[in-house]
């Protein structure tokens, strides 16, 4: 999630651009002026910047103009488990809307997505995805409801190159164990007063990157065996991971120490230099570019999240799905801006390079390159690189502690039943922990757990 992007899984969102607010101003039957067909869009978070505003600009007067029958707005959007029901039962979503890789089952289960199977199948490139990312939006009766569209990630450990500097650590040789995460995040507030070490606690982006870490330790917030899911929150390694947190902001004094870090207030803090490192997806440079203005010299870290015994990396991303409401045109509309805005251009060189210039000559440049895990193959993936490579702007030769392993490291999906439910159990257990030295571990994972498995059984 990043909703999880967190993610955290966290997730991206889209900026109106002087456009209508939400799908309910469309006409009834989404037409628009001239008899054309009408759709609202996601696009980018809220906080986006005017450079990244500009560069959706061109792609929609472009796709307009390549369409000259559709009829596209923008809309800001950003995925919070706290407010997405809420838009999704009131009818305020925009016709093509962002959802958490892992959501998709539970809501073409409730039947509250639409039906494009045919529109995607129709792609040139329709039966080409990696099947285990389109499972996520593919129903029981075989149908697709919403595709893999952006931000495929692994979670990743992102650091401020310029303090382990400050602090005496070699940049290029970032942690590879958390205990190793603890000794530089000490020695870097030790060194320079900043926190050395963050973590998401607000929402369920603090149980979602609770699980990362207990993932990393070989631990699993959810089992299933065969017939029956049960909740597993009270996993040695979940208590392991809130124990690493205790003594760093306890013992040590180098976690930051803030209880109210969602995925976006965590990337402004470590963008304005508050905070050493933190755990996120992978593909979160992105957003720093364009909602925090972290520039290719600013001193960016990526690496791979520290793994032990049979720990791996979470993995989660974006799909793009399609309203209820709308009407067969609109359907038609959305998957063709779908192909336009998201997959297009890993598959077609004109395009790819169209959304590289755009982005890498916007004022100021936007992030192209951000490593990310491939939404058709390995091969297809590096193959759209190298269309791009004259525009690849970000900083990789400093991204290698993750770019060297990303197709080789154990991969862990997220939970499959009630995901948002155990993340939202999850995240008052590391609140807790921050902010009483004295907290009661296993009695807040029995607690948790219990309610998770009735959330999984409801």
């Amino acid at each position: 999630m990043r909703s999880s992007r967190t993610t955290a899984l966290a997730v991206a969102g889209v900026l109106s651009i002087g456009l209508l607010a939400s799908c309910s101003s469309d006409d009834a039957d989404g037409t628009g002026e001239g008899g054309k067909v009408k759709i609202t869009v996601a696009g980018l978070l809220p906080t986006a910047d005017d450079a990244a505003k500009e560069q959706l600009a061109e792609r929609v007067a472009a796709f307009e103009e390549e369409h000259p029958d559709i009829d596209v707005e923008t809309e800001d959007y950003e995925w919070k488990a706290s407010t997405f029901t809420t838009q999704l039962a009131g009818g305020t979503l925009p016709n093509v809307f962002e959802i958490p890789l892992t959501d998709g089952k539970t809501l073409i289960e409730n039947g509250q997505l639409a039906d494009i199977d045919a529109q995607v199948r129709a792609l040139p490139y329709g039966d080409d995805f990696n099947e285990a990312l389109l499972a996520n939006g593919t129903g029981d009766d075989g149908k697709v409801y919403a595709v893999p569209a952006k931000s495929i990630y692994a979670v990743a450990l992102h650091y401020n190159r310029n303090l382990f500097e400050q602090a005496g650590l070699d940049p290029d040789q970032p942690p590879t164990t958390w205990d190793e995460v603890r000794e530089y995040a000490k020695q870097i507030h030790d060194a320079t007063g900043v926190a050395g070490y963050a973590t998401m606690a607000l929402d369920n982006a603090g149980g979602w990157q609770l699980a990362a870490g207990a993932n990393s330790r070989g631990g699993v917030i959810e089992t299933f065996d065969g017939e029956q899911y049960t909740a597993t929150l009270d996993d040695p390694a979940v208590a392991e991971h809130l124990q690493w947190l205790h003594d760093l902001k306890w013992e040590d004094g180098s976690l930051l120490d803030r209880t109210d870090l969602g995925w976006g207030d965590i990337n402004t803090e470590f963008a304005a230099g508050n905070l050493a490192m933190y755990t996120s997806g992978s593909d979160v440079y992105n957003s720093l570019v364009e909602a925090n203005g972290v520039t290719a010299d600013w001193g960016y870290g990526l690496t791979a999240i520290p793994t032990s015994g049979d720990g791996g990396a979470l993995t989660g991303g974006t799909m793009a799905a399609v309203t209820k409401q709308s009407t067969d045109e609109q359907k038609d509309a959305a998957v063709k801006w779908i192909d336009w805005w998201y997959l297009s251009k890993l598959q077609d060189q004109d395009q790819a390079v169209a959304d590289a210039r755009t982005r890498a000559e916007a004022d100021p440049a936007q992030a192209v390159g951000t490593p990310v895990l491939p939404i058709f193959s390995k091969e297809n993936y590096e193959q759209s690189l190298e269309w791009v490579a004259d525009y690849v702007n970000v900083p990789l030769e400093d991204m290698t502690g993750y770019t060297d392993v990303m197709f080789d490291q154990e991969l862990v999906p997220e939970a499959s039943a009630a995901v948002q439910d155990l993340y939202a159990q999850l995240f008052p257990v590391v609140q807790a922990v921050i902010s009483d030295e004295d907290a009661d571990v296993d009695a807040l994972l029995a607690t948790a757990n219990e309610a998770a498995q009735q959330a999984i059984d409801g």
